[in-house]
């Protein structure tokens, strides 16, 4: 998953959470994260563009780490 944004991404379907560790060294968790949103995203070739486009703005967040 080469990506100069996303560095790291895990889902939790549990919680429906998207945690996403950015190159950065940031990680964040998108809250009610659809799994379809998170498998178009993980096939995505362009995940920062994606995560810009159809998360961020949309699904609430909370910082995890800096």
């Amino acid at each position: 998953m080469p990506s100069s944004v996303v560095a790291h991404m895990d889902y939790y379907p549990a919680s429906a959470t998207l945690r996403i560790t950015y190159t950065s060294g940031e990680i964040y968790d998108y809250l009610h994260v659809p799994l379809k949103i998170y498998e178009a995203m993980k096939a995505s070739t362009a995940k920062g563009f994606y995560l810009n486009k159809f998360i961020k703005g949309i699904y609430p967040y909370k910082k995890v780490t800096s």
